[in-house]
Parts: C-alpha cells; sequence; structure tokens
C-alpha cells in the first residue's frame, strides 16, 4: 500500500502533463480529419472525436488500474495509441515496478543486475534526461528476459553437445564453500545426498586431493555427470559443538595475507595449501550464502573469501561462480538474491557469476543454479 501511494504521487503530475499533450495532439488531428476527412463514419470525424472509457477516466482511477497491470499488459496498453505510447513508457512507472518485483526474482546475474543506483537516484522534474530508462532496465533484469535470451541461442548448440558427448571428457569440477553450508538448521549437503529425485548421486568420494578428497558426483538430468568438492571451515565435531554453545568458529580454510594488505580499512585473505590445490584443479566455484533475513552477516569478509578462492593467481581468470542464496525451509524470510548480489559486491568480479535462490530442506531452485553453472563452464571449456 505504502508503494503504491508513492508510485500514484510519483506518476500522477507526469501522467497528467502526457494526457495534456496528447489532447492536443488529438484536437490537432481532429480539424486535419474534419476538413480533409470522409465525413462521418468509420475513420472520418466522428472517429476522431472518439475517446477510449479508460482514457476518459480520472488520472488517480488510470493510475490505480495501471498498478494491477503486469508488464507484459502493460506493454499492451502501451499499443493502444500514442497516449498510452508515452504513458505506459513513464520512467517513474518503469522504477516502481521494478522496485516492486525485484525482490520476488529468484535469480540475478552478471549480465542482467541493475546499478545501484536504480535505487539511489534522485529524480529530477526538470529534465526528462536525467531519469534512467528504467523500462529498459526492468526488461534487462527480468527472468523472462533471461529465458528468451537463453531460448534464442543457435539451433546448432544441441548438435554440438551431442558430438561432444560422443569424446570421452573429465567430468567438470566444481569447489562449494560458504557459510551457508554450516550455519542454516537444515544442511544443504545431506540434501542433495539423500533426493535421488531431484539430484542424483554417480559416485561417492575418494582420495585424491590430499586433506581434501575427490569429492561426489552427481547425475543432472540423467546424463551429465559432475564432481562437487564441498570444503568446510572447520571439522564437523567443531561445528557441532559451536552449535551446540552458539559459538563463533573460525574460518581454518583462509589466513590473512599481511603481504597484500593495502590499507587498514581492507583484509586480503589467502587459502590453506589443501585448498589451493583445489582452486588450481577446478573448473568453477559454488559459494553458499546465509540469506537468512533474521541472522548477522559479514558481506565484506565473506567477498574477501571469495575473492581468496578465485584469485587469478590459481587458475583461469574466467572460471563461472555460482552463489546459491540459500535459507533453511521456505518459512524463513530471505533477503532477495538481487540484494544478496549488491550487498557481496559481486559486480566488482571479472568472471560470470550468477546468485540462485535456493531452499535447502526441498533443494528448490538449486538445479537451476547448477544448469547455469555447467553450461558456463562447458562455455569456458570450448573456447
Amino acid at each position: 500500500m505504502a508503494e503504491g501511494g508513492r508510485l500514484e504521487a510519483a506518476v500522477r503530475g507526469r501522467l497528467r502533463g502526457l494526457r495534456e499533450r496528447w489532447a492536443r495532439g488529438g484536437r490537432e488531428r481532429e480539424r486535419g480529419g474534419a476538413v480533409a476527412g470522409p465525413g462521418p463514419g468509420p475513420g472520418g470525424a466522428e472517429a476522431a472525436e472518439e475517446v477510449s472509457a479508460l482514457e476518459a477516466l480520472p488520472l488517480d482511477v488510470q493510475l490505480h488500474i495501471m498498478s494491477f497491470l503486469s508488464p507484459r499488459d502493460l506493454c499492451r496498453l502501451g499499443s493502444a495509441g500514442s497516449y498510452w505510447r508515452a504513458a505506459v513508457r513513464d520512467p517513474l512507472l518503469w522504477r516502481c515496478l521494478l522496485r516492486r518485483d525485484l525482490p520476488a526474482w529468484a535469480a540475478v546475474d552478471w549480465k542482467s543486475l541493475p546499478d545501484v543506483e536504480v535505487f539511489n537516484q534522485v529524480f529530477s522534474e526538470v529534465s526528462d534526461n536525467t531519469l534512467y530508462d528504467y523500462m529498459a532496465v526492468y526488461k534487462k533484469s527480468c527472468p523472462q528476459s533471461r529465458r528468451s535470451l537463453k531460448s534464442s541461442r543457435s539451433r546448432y548448440g544441441a548438435v554440438t553437445s551431442f558430438l561432444q558427448s560422443l569424446v570421452t571428457q573429465a567430468e567438470p569440477r566444481f569447489a562449494m564453500f560458504g557459510p551457508g553450508l554450516e550455519e542454516l538448521d537444515d544442511s544443504l549437503v545431506q540434501k542433495m545426498m539423500t533426493c535421488p529425485e531431484i539430484l542424483q548421486v554417480a559416485g561417492l568420494p575418494q582420495r585424491r586431493i590430499h586433506g581434501i578428497g575427490s569429492g561426489v558426483s552427481f547425475q543432472f538430468n540423467n546424463n551429465q555427470k559432475f564432481n562437487i568438492l564441498t570444503l568446510y571451515s572447520t571439522t564437523s565435531v567443531e561445528r557441532r559443538k559451536a552449535r551446540t554453545e552458539q559459538a563463533v568458529v573460525v574460518n581454518k580454510m583462509f589466513y590473512q595475507d599481511n603481504s597484500t594488505v593495502r590499507n587498514q580499512q581492507v583484509v586480503h585473505y589467502s587459502v590453506i595449501a589443501q585448498v589451493k590445490k583445489v582452486c588450481e584443479v577446478v573448473d568453477g566455484f559454488i559459494y553458499v550464502a546465509n540469506a537468512e533475513a533474521h541472522e548477522k552477516h559479514d558481506r565484506e569478509e565473506e567477498l574477501a573469501h571469495i575473492l581468496a578462492m578465485i584469485d587469478p593467481a590459481l587458475g583461469p581468470r574466467n572460471r563461472p561462480l555460482l552463489v546459491l542464496s540459500c535459507i533453511s525451509h521456505v518459512d524463513v524470510k530471505r533477503i532477495p538474491c538481487v540484494y544478496m548480489a549488491h550487498q557481496l559486491q559481486l559486480n566488482l568480479l571479472h568472471q560470470p557469476w550468477m546468485v540462485q535462490d535456493t531452499v535447502a530442506a526441498t533443494l528448490d531452485g538449486l538445479l537451476s543454479g547448477f544448469e547455469w553453472l555447467l553450461e558456463e563452464a562447458d562455455c569456458k571449456n570450448t573456447q
């Protein structure tokens, strides 16, 4: 209701100006039609005088109706005439729609993340040049556009994938880490291991990397296999004790790298030797973030840990990063994935990344994230 009130206050004046502008244009067309038109009847002067019932309504009523329309319906309304074509493109209207719908979107990536200015830009009624094209930002960011871009890829991709499947290739490997693996009431890893109807286990760990193991192999969509090496900050005994005592544990995967400290405000980390070996051989990374809104989070330190893992000195710069923005179960209030991307400052990264809302208890969203990760890893390997 509060957002609707702000929408009404922001757009009322602009809609009034648009209506007056197109009303003047309509009167001019009407005068031209009265002179040169074919006379009364369809297409004549009487038709020019007709005004749609919706356009004849008071501006407040128009605004109230428009607030119930979906973006697709607004675009359809814009095809009804010049007045509506201008009205539905109003930047303030689309800014409000963007702020309204962003929290409900379940995924955002490096190509679709709106700039933070979308939320902080100060509007000026003096010149339209100071306003963003929020309609374009919305179209770029919304999940429907991301799906349409994915479906528009060239058709020979399926043939290429089939031909590649004939060649024996190693399973892509991904390093999975992050506080969401250890802080949530429901274990994401345990659920992944015990839900064959969602994600099938294709191979159990074998010791290949000293101190870490080879990870677990999974089978995606009954054909593609991939390997996940799960990295914990502490031992299982230490994690259970910390949860029982509600204590803070020290992350043993990282150590502060004093040689790279640039100032006292920024802390840089490096990974321990065992984790370094993992980072050198994997094809991408999975960061499990704690997205539960009631918890306190140190996102700056989390970003420092991510940067330590994806350090270009440890492997190719373009390896993809999947962030699983995870909550324990559906009843927990979550931090929207767009806000998670900004909190983690993922726009600072130089490789493909995606944030996917995930629920540990049901694995909702997990397969969508894995699908993106496998596609990005495949693109990287074919370059």
